[in-house]
């Protein structure tokens, strides 16, 4: 009995020991991560992010590439999404009303597909 007390004991020790050195010593740390790995708060500040640069660049093509690294859902359903969490949250009246204009101008657009250059 002895011996299954003390395998037990050794087994508790290395789990709580892991765990440990895992949480305090040395966590994980994410570094040069996607930003399709952001929560859906990042998410939102990212699609504003490229919501202000389309209003100076008004380059929708770019706008789209931008959003398409959020994932692999239509550019539109990114920003609604980015819109209602920012309506949610209490973003800037000036800050939702840009994300709304990029979805605007996203749902009148249709991607072309032009010839790769050599």
């Amino acid at each position: 009995m002895a011996r299954w007390i003390r395998f037990i004991l050794a087994i508790a020790l290395g789990v709580a020991g892991g765990l440990l050195y895992g949480w305090w010593v040395n966590p994980v740390e994410y570094v040069d991560t996607t930003p399709d790995t952001l929560r859906v708060d990042y998410r939102s500040d990212y699609v504003l992010m490229v919501a202000e640069t389309y209003s100076v660049e008004g380059d929708l093509a770019q706008a789209a590439r931008r959003l398409g690294l959020l994932g692999n859902a239509p550019p539109t359903e990114i920003v609604r999404e980015a819109v209602l969490f920012a309506e949610s949250q209490g973003y800037a009246d000036a800050d939702v009303a840009l994300m709304q204009a990029l979805e605007a101008a996203l749902q009148t657009w249709t991607p072309t597909s032009g010839t790769p250059a050599p």
